[in-house]
């Protein structure tokens, strides 16, 4: 064989590699990747066969779990603190919980490791009502009654039908990041956006951005004339910014994560919508209870880290209902955390809601799925509510559509959401 027809055979070989990595192939996967998750994503871009490939640059450090210096513990005495401040402890923030007691926020001294200075604490206030100062994050990473281009199709997989007008919906409350309340999908909606503003934690960090609020609060109050109509626009949202923005890293902490759940527990809220994870905390763990115990239901997203991940907080507490995400093939997301708390599905891949300052864009995550369940549990109140919120979340997950393995699974929990009947199809719930 001649080295010509040798050197044609090998480039014919090669032809499909190169068109894989022609410049316009490589912008379509590297768009593709982008929109699958907007919280961004790890996927890098093909390099092209124009000369040497580019050095990669080294992945982003992985984001702190914790504040390093910082615990948290509830209702230390004057003179308890005035002790741990001889031993070389700094009250960083106090705040006194409408559900009674006070909230501190405390600096370890240098001398200690967080862990000790955790224990220090704890043997001080006499039990374990103390934790590290765990974070928090959203992991955010597009007129009429339709959305444009069929985009309102995630909602068109449980047949979502909009709430009718037989009594009052619910006060929802929510935590999230800033919501721009002057967005127009917001220009009827009954919202109030209340921000907790640490001014402790303001000076190391700038205030939240609206990107993620906005389109968690559009997706349950948005005006339905809007480009980006909600689920349940006449009901009453209650927000809460508990977030700050250091760097690149946005992010609430326990602490103000608590004082949020305890202002809302205030504001007779029955629903509460958390679209956001992290690691267990104990002090949270007990301010989730309280609200379990005062009847309110909290809806909470199961985080993005992925299927192996360990399982996300709040959403994996007892009495949370922890909810995934599901794309309009009834698939799971694929990088929604799985486990035996996993409680249903709804949509979350490619969700139309509210941009951050006007208009709308489709949205990828958990976060986004979170505001259907709790849309649909304001709507079963709105029609029973007598329903306690066992029984709410009892509803929900037994109407659920299976999916995955028969019977209830890791990964989609009970199933895909109903949507909830109107009200004068709602049946009597049976109490036991």
């Amino acid at each position: 064989m001649s080295r010509f027809v040798m050197f044609l055979l090998l480039a014919a070989m090669a032809l499909p590699l190169q068109l894989r990595q022609s410049p316009d192939g490589l912008s379509l996967i590297a768009q593709a990747a982008a929109d699958d998750d907007d919280d961004g994503d790890d996927d890098d871009d093909e390099d092209d066969d124009n000369g040497p490939a580019p050095v990669r640059a080294a992945p982003p450090a992985p984001l702190p779990q914790r504040a390093p210096d910082e615990v948290i513990v509830r209702g230390l005495s004057t003179d308890q603190l005035a002790q741990l401040v001889a031993q070389g402890f700094a009250q960083i923030e106090r705040r006194d919980l409408a559900g009674g007691g006070s909230l501190h926020r405390l600096r370890k001294p240098a001398r200690l490791s967080l862990e000790a200075a955790r224990a220090e604490v704890r043997a001080l206030a006499g039990a374990a009502g103390a934790d590290f100062n765990h974070f928090y994050r959203t992991e955010q990473g597009a007129g009429g009654s339709a959305c444009p281009g069929g985009l309102c199709l995630a909602r068109q997989v449980i047949g979502w039908q909009p709430a009718t007008a037989c009594t009052a919906l619910p006060r929802i409350g929510m935590v999230d990041t800033g919501v721009n309340a002057n967005h127009a999908t917001f220009r009827h909606a009954r919202l109030r956006v209340h921000s907790l503003d640490p001014a402790a934690e303001r000076a190391r960090a700038t205030e939240s951005d609206a990107l993620h609020g906005t389109a968690v609060a559009a997706l349950l109050v948005g005006d339905p004339a809007s480009r980006s109509p909600g689920l349940i626009p006449k009901a009453e949202l209650v927000a809460v910014d508990a977030f700050v923005r250091a760097g690149r890293d946005q992010r609430s902490d326990a602490f103000s994560l608590i004082a949020a759940l305890d202002w809302l527990a205030a504001q007779d809220v029955r629903l509460v919508n958390l679209s956001l994870a992290g690691p267990p905390n104990e002090e949270l763990a007990r301010q989730i209870a309280l609200l379990v115990s005062r009847d309110i239901l909290i809806v909470a997203a199961a985080g993005n880290v992925g299927p192996r991940a360990a399982p996300a907080y709040p959403a994996a507490y007892d009495g949370v209902l922890a909810v995934t995400a599901v794309d309009r093939r009834k698939q799971v997301y694929r990088r929604a955390g799985r486990g035996a708390h996993i409680d249903i599905s709804a949509p979350g891949v490619e969700v139309w809601t509210a941009a951050s300052i006007e208009g709308a864009r489709t949205k990828t995550g958990t976060s986004y799925a979170a505001p259907f369940v709790t849309a649909a549990a304001a709507m079963w109140l709105q029609s029973r509510p007598g329903l306690s919120a066992a029984e709410l979340s009892a509803r929900l997950v037994a109407g659920a559509e299976d999916l995955g393995t028969p019977g209830r699974d890791a990964v989609f929990g009970a199933g895909l959401l109903a949507a909830p009947p109107a009200c004068a199809q709602a049946p009597v719930p049976t109490r036991n």
